[in-house]
């Protein structure tokens, strides 16, 4: 049971049609419609060799439509419709009449809808039939209430095995006024929010409100309290003198250095210095004992008389021999442990840099 091959054309040339195409369509939701209609009749091609479907073939027929949309989706409808079919071996016509009922799904975004329902086929000098129909259809409005429409549907019988199909172009109408669409109601403009600006006059990240070290540089790393960070970091001074053989007596050249150790004394008042005293190892260990504790005492002595160092943070040791700069028994290891040495150590903190 085939349908003829123009048939075949035509319906898909329909659906591509009404699956490319765009919607217009007005609000059609509650609203009933009518339509006339004009098709072409498809019986399936092996009833026109049998006598029992008196060998009917295709026509043409017309019909009306009444129906009422459920919503934007959904539809339904019922048909009536008269067909004028051509005979086999005959010039006379066939008279056949259809009714039935059917649910149209429109598809959304496109004007295109899908049909299923069920007729009752009555064709002269044939018994009747009950047949299911599916087809695909494409509607066009050309005003808010007019529209014309093409649709193709295929029926399937149910207690006869058969394949008929057809072809419709028509007009509908919808009756009534559309319903009214609230419009929708603007959303309330955002409140913007009071933009809070912070107060931080020295820039340091830390809000004027916390900051318990206001004015803090910008070059300076800062805690949470925007205070400046520090580091604790050991500068040290060393004071190393020679002295003659045998003697005690400060050489010019070197009251520079020992007032330079008086400055940073000064500087960082809560150190103190030893002197240590040495000498070679020429004469007995007792009297170089001796000599080394007066030349400790000799450096001191300019500290306290010629540069205010309270007695309190210098204290003079004397190591006579017990430690020798260079070891030996040469002139050069003489010279070189005949000496005084003095270190201090003062412990600074420093801003620890962005």
């Amino acid at each position: 049971m085939k349908l003829s091959t123009s048939a075949i054309a035509i319906m898909a040339t329909l659906i591509s049609t009404a699956t490319l195409a765009e919607s217009s369509k007005p609000l059609v939701s509650d609203r009933v419609f009518g339509s006339a209609f004009a098709e072409y009749y498809f019986p399936d091609a092996d009833k026109s060799t049998t006598s029992e479907w008196s060998y009917v073939k295709r026509g043409y027929g017309y019909g009306l439509e009444v129906g009422y949309n459920l919503d934007e989706t959904w539809a339904l409808r019922a048909e009536f419709a008269r067909q004028h079919l051509k005979q086999q071996f005959s010039d006379d016509k066939l008279v056949g009449k259809r009714v039935g009922i059917d649910a149209l799904y429109n598809l959304a975004g496109t004007s295109a809808y899908f049909v299923g329902g069920l007729k009752h086929l009555d064709i002269d000098t044939t018994d009747d039939a009950t047949a299911l129909n599916v087809g695909i259809g494409y509607r066009k409005y050309l005003t808010e209430n007019f529209s014309v429409f093409g649709e193709m549907n295929r029926f399937q019988g149910i207690s006869e095995n058969f394949a008929d199909a057809n072809i419709k172009l028509g007009m509908s109408v919808l009756f009534g006024d559309a319903p009214v669409v609230a419009e929708p109601t603007a959303a309330p403009e955002p409140v913007q929010a009071p933009v809070v600006v912070v107060a931080d006059s020295d820039n340091d990240g830390v809000p004027d409100s916390s900051d318990l070290c206001p004015g803090t540089p910008s070059t300076d790393k800062v805690d949470a309290n925007g205070c400046s960070i520090f580091t604790e970091k050991e500068v040290n001074f060393t004071l190393k003198a020679q002295f003659a053989n045998d003697s005690a007596e400060i050489k010019p050249e070197y009251r520079s250095e020992i007032a330079d150790l008086a400055a940073f004394l000064k500087r960082f008042p809560g150190t103190d210095v030893e002197i240590g005293g040495h000498a070679s190892n020429v004469g007995t260990a007792a009297y170089n004992l001796k000599l080394s504790e007066r030349r400790a005492d000799a450096v001191a002595r300019v500290l306290l008389n010629e540069h205010g160092i309270s007695a309190g943070r210098v204290t003079v040791k004397g190591y006579g021999i017990t430690r020798p700069k260079v070891e030996g028994n040469t002139p050069a290891a003489h010279a070189a442990n005949r000496r005084i040495e003095a270190v201090v150590t003062a412990t600074i903190k420093e801003k620890v840099e962005r």
